[in-house]
C-alpha cells in the first residue's frame, strides 16, 4: 500500500468520525458505514483491515453490563459459528474477485438498508432452542467473510429474541466483538505484510481518533437524533451507498 498524505488521512479520519458518530446515536453500524464509504475508493480486503482496531476498541465498552453469563449460555452456539465461518469461508482476500467483493458489498447495503425502512414484523424466537442462533451465526458469517459487515442477519436475529433494551445492547456489543475479532484473524493472513506498515498504523491511528471523537458525539446528540426521522436517512443512505458501491463492482 502507498504512503496517504495528509488529506487521505482527513478523509479516513472524517469516514470514522461519521461512523462513529452513528455507532453513539445508534449502537451499531461504525463498521457497515465505514466499509461502505472506504469501499469505494480502497480493495475490501484494505478497508477491512482499517475497521478492525476501532471497530474493536468502540465494541469493548458496549460488552459490559450485568447480562453477560445469562447471553453468553444463550448465544454462544451463534457466537461460535460466526468465528468459524467469517474466519474459514472464501471471501476478499481469497478466491473472490475485488469487483466481486464490492458486488456483495453493495447487494448487503441495499438488503439491510431496504429492511431498516420496511421494519418487517419479526416472529418470536424468544422460546427457540439457541441452535437456531448458529444457522444465524453461520449466514453472518459468511457475509462478514464476503464483505466486512456483520450486522445481518445477526442483527434481525436479536430482535426476534426479545431482549430487553439493556440486554440488546450488550449483546450487540459481544456479538460484534466476536465478529471483530475473527475479522482481525481473517484479515491477518490476508493483508500483504506491506499493508501492516509504520504508514499503515498511522492511519489506523487517524481511523481510531476519528472513531471516539464521533462515538463521543453521538452520545451527545442521540437524545435528539434517535428518533424515527434519522432512521430512515440513515437506512436510506445504506441504499444509496449499496448502489455506488455496486457501480464499482461493474
Amino acid at each position: 500500500m502507498r504512503h496517504m498524505d495528509l488529506w487521505q488521512l482527513l478523509w479516513v479520519m472524517g469516514v470514522f468520525v461519521l461512523a462513529g458518530g452513528v455507532k453513539g446515536v445508534t449502537g451499531m453500524c461504525l463498521p457497515t458505514l465505514a466499509m461502505s464509504l472506504l469501499g469505494l475508493w480502497m480493495l475490501p480486503v484494505q478497508a477491512a483491515a482499517m475497521l478492525v482496531v476501532p471497530s474493536l476498541a468502540t465494541n469493548v465498552a458496549q460488552c459490559r453490563g450485568p447480562h453477560l453469563c445469562r447471553l453468553a449460555a444463550r448465544l454462544w452456539p451463534g457466537w461460535l459459528t460466526i468465528a468459524i465461518v467469517t474466519i474459514a469461508a472464501p471471501g476478499f482476500g481469497g478466491t473472490a474477485s475485488t469487483e466481486s467483493a464490492k458486488g456483495w458489498l453493495g447487494a448487503i447495503l441495499i438488503a439491510y438498508g431496504a429492511w431498516g425502512l420496511w421494519r418487517p414484523a419479526l416472529p418470536d424466537f424468544s422460546a427457540r432452542s439457541m441452535w437456531v442462533g448458529a444457522a444465524a451465526g453461520a449466514a453472518t458469517g459468511l457475509v462478514t467473510a464476503l464483505t466486512a459487515v456483520f450486522v445481518l442477519p445477526w442483527a434481525a436475529y436479536l430482535q426476534m429474541l426479545r431482549l430487553q433494551k439493556d440486554e440488546m445492547v450488550q449483546a450487540l456489543g459481544l456479538s460484534f466483538t466476536v465478529a471483530t475479532v475473527a475479522l482481525a484473524v481473517r484479515v491477518q493472513a490476508s493483508a500483504p505484510p506491506a499493508w501492516l506498515s509504520a504508514s499503515w498504523a498511522l492511519t489506523v491511528c487517524f481511523a481510531l481518533a476519528g472513531a471516539f471523537a464521533g462515538l463521543k458525539l453521538g452520545e451527545t446528540l442521540r437524545g435528539r437524533l434517535a428518533g424515527p426521522a434519522f432512521q430512515k436517512a440513515l437506512f436510506a443512505v445504506f441504499i444509496a451507498l449499496g448502489v455506488a458501491n455496486l457501480s464499482r463492482a461493474g
